[in-house]
């Protein structure tokens, strides 16, 4: 049994702004996924001890310490050309404010085609990301401040991974 990116994604999901009494079909919806993979998504991370079944939620202090310690390694990011795209780590909604200064020239986004920004692009953790930032804000800052744990030098993982912590409580 190995998580899958979409694991990731379905738990921060349940974590940071689940849809009110969730079925695996409304929450496919939202990340725009089948609700077979929905399903299997929390199967795995039920598995791998970052899901309660019983309290249908996500396991905060396990998904916290995989998100900061394992997502880095597990799924490591493409970083690519300039492109089209919605922005994430460094300038996404939480970090632009945080971030330290010296980042300015840092643009990293999402490439996406209907994007409003231009940037470095970064692989999403999952296909329906940048889709997903644009109507969901919580998502869109906790998918950023994980893009800053996955990229970024010690003392923006550091407030990344604070920031994370204190939004999954």
């Amino acid at each position: 049994m190995n998580l899958l990116p979409q694991d990731v994604l379905v738990m921060l999901k349940l974590a940071v702004s689940p849809p009110p009494e969730w079925s695996y079909d409304r929450l496919a919806y939202q990340l725009g996924m089948s609700p077979s993979m929905a399903h299997s998504a929390v199967k795995r991370a039920t598995r791998a001890a970052l899901f309660d079944p019983m309290h249908k939620r996500p396991r905060n202090e396990a998904l916290i310490e995989f998100l900061i310690h394992g997502v880095k390694y597990a799924f490591p990011p493409d970083i690519g050309a300039t492109v089209t795209g919605v922005p994430t780590a460094f300038v996404s909604p939480e970090m632009q404010d945080s971030a330290p200064t010296d980042l300015a020239g840092e643009y990293y986004v999402w490439p996406y085609p209907n994007g409003e920004h231009r940037g470095v692009s970064l692989s999403p953790l999952y296909r329906s990301v940048p889709e997903i930032a644009r109507y969901d804000a919580a998502m869109h800052t906790a998918l950023g401040l994980l893009d800053s744990i996955r990229i970024g030098r010690e003392p923006e993982q550091k407030l990344a991974e604070q920031l994370l912590g204190e939004m999954l409580g």
